[in-house]
């Protein structure tokens, strides 16, 4: 009886899912007029002329010409049509090839001589990032239920409150950079466990490892960052920051180690509470030894997968630089050094938290040994 309740409440629940998903995607493929930005629809694509390029280094590429049939889908001019001309590259850095059907930002639309004239902007990707929206939610709900509502509640509430963040820095020009993303990196973790785990010990002890766990790895890492007078960490490499770069580096080294430690943090804490389910007796000494071979456990691989998404971000950018001539040194120097400082800071952190949370969760949930 309960299991066909079940089955079938979820099969209601993925039939409004995917009514909502076909809702979405029909709303996203026809707001063109909610844009200001001119937007048309390439109807018809001529291939033009090709030509081969070469650099100083040797690198050899082609450049394509594109003449492309649009109609307007916006603006006052909506419906009419005209011709734009497109340039990409087989290696596509910086350009795009269009294909009819594409929807594309047009800009500078303007009438001269009683003909439209307009250059490409760029794809219109709102449908694609709807539709990955749409994918992860269904998937989080379908298989975690109502603890993958409460993870989707959670990351709305934290991009909220990082756009609030971002907003209160501008105002301040800069200043308390580190007051308020430190005051961020905590609000972050009590919304995050409160959501997650409800206001339970299990969340008492994870918000209390998290929190200690990564200052505490920030605090010996600017230690060390004054001892060594901050040689060898190029924040120059940091584009187009407007600040200066040094706070923004250290909020941006915090809140990329904070999701890492909670995760672990989580993860350490759910063993003890199961240990502790499965054997009430069990002692403190007990449980602070199983968490911290849990934590030995996770360990090595959070910390590998925290280094393969710093330096993934930079892989592109290293290519880049080898490509034109530079040296591996001065390549690492300026792509790869900083990820490699939040790497080893954020694994200072988790190993900081594995003794943190295992005695926290044993405090919490063992039993005394006279």
């Amino acid at each position: 009886m309960h299991s066909h309740y079940w089955s079938r409440s979820r099969m209601i629940m993925l039939a409004v899912l995917l009514v909502i998903g076909a809702g979405a995607m029909l709303l996203v493929t026809h707001n063109q007029r909610f844009y200001r930005r001119p937007i048309a629809r390439v109807e018809q694509v001529h291939a033009g002329a090709v030509q081969k390029t070469t650099d100083q280094f040797k690198n050899v590429d082609h450049e394509h010409q594109q003449r492309l049939t649009v109609r307007l889908l916006n603006t006052a001019h909506r419906g009419e049509r005209l011709t734009v001309n497109n340039t990409y590259s087989d290696s596509q850095p910086m350009d795009q090839r269009y294909h009819r059907g594409d929807q594309i930002f047009l800009s500078q639309l303007r009438q001269h001589h009683g003909r439209l004239n307009a250059n490409v902007s760029g794809y219109k990707r709102d449908g694609v990032v709807v539709f990955l929206v749409w994918l992860v939610s269904l998937l989080l709900i379908m298989m975690m239920g109502q603890a993958g509502v409460l993870a989707l509640v959670s990351v709305v509430v934290n991009a909220l409150l990082f756009i609030i963040a971002i907003e209160v820095d501008l105002k301040n020009n800069g200043e308390h950079v580190m007051l308020i993303f430190g005051s961020l990196a905590v609000i972050f973790t009590l919304v995050s466990l409160l959501l997650i785990l409800g206001p339970t010990k299990k969340m008492l002890a994870t918000f209390g490892a998290t929190v200690i766990g990564t200052f505490t790895a920030l605090g010996l890492s600017l230690l060390v960052f004054s001892m060594t007078h901050q040689r060898g960490i190029y924040y120059e490499s940091m584009q187009y920051v407007t600040q200066v770069p040094r706070p923004l580096f250290v909020a941006e080294t915090l809140l990329g180690s904070l999701g890492a430690v909670m995760d672990e943090s989580s993860d350490i804490i759910a063993t003890l509470f199961e240990l502790k389910q499965l054997n009430p007796a069990v002692a403190r000494r007990q449980l602070f030894l199983a968490g911290r071979n849990v934590g030995k456990t996770i360990m090595g691989p959070l910390i590998n997968v925290l280094f393969l998404i710093f330096m993934a971000e930079t892989f592109t950018s290293s290519l880049l630089y080898i490509k034109n001539g530079n040296s591996w040194g001065y390549t690492f120097a300026m792509n790869m050094s900083l990820g490699t400082v939040q790497s080893l800071v954020s694994g200072i952190g988790i190993v900081l938290a594995v003794p943190l949370v295992s005695l926290f969760g044993a405090l919490l949930l063992g039993r005394r040994v006279r």
